[in-house]
């Protein structure tokens, strides 16, 4: 449904683009309309879908600080013949290392991921890979050296 939209209309949505969380109170004063008028007006505005919703735009946090960290440590039946999770890993983003270790696992997948959720998806998509014989994922708790940063 398209609207139309005025000087007015045009202001609101400017002043809500800059502070979605300013009282009606204080914008009506800005834009010289009663707090009834610029009510009406944001209410259309949002049921026409011109103004789809509102965010927060947090300051001060890396998108590092937002991440998950995990390993996902993969026994393969066949250690030697088998590449089918390093092309895998070298195929998904989130996976930023994948290093050939020694002792009970073989490989070992460093991950930074927006989720666990993510982290899921990624561990069940490996553990259904028919050479893959065993799995561990750990996930870090907290960071106290910022290697990981650098990644």
């Amino acid at each position: 449904m398209k609207i139309q939209i005025d000087k007015f209309d045009r202001k609101i949505i400017e002043i809500l683009t800059d502070n979605a969380r300013i009282s009606i109170t204080e914008l009506s004063s800005i834009i010289n309309l009663s707090r009834n008028a610029v009510a009406n007006r944001i209410n259309k505005l949002e049921t026409s879908g011109l103004i789809k919703g509102y965010t927060t735009i947090l300051g001060d946090v890396s998108d590092d600080d937002r991440l998950v960290v995990a390993a996902i440590m993969v026994f393969r039946k066949d250690r030697m013949r088998d590449k089918d999770v390093i092309d895998y890993a070298n195929k998904v983003p989130e996976i930023k290392s994948c290093y050939i270790v020694s002792g009970e696992y073989d490989l070992f997948l460093l991950i930074k991921a927006p989720s666990q959720k993510r982290i899921h998806e990624i561990w069940t998509d490996i553990s259904n890979f028919k050479c893959v014989k065993d799995t561990e994922v750990i996930f870090a708790m907290s960071e106290t050296k910022g290697s990981l940063h650098s990644i």
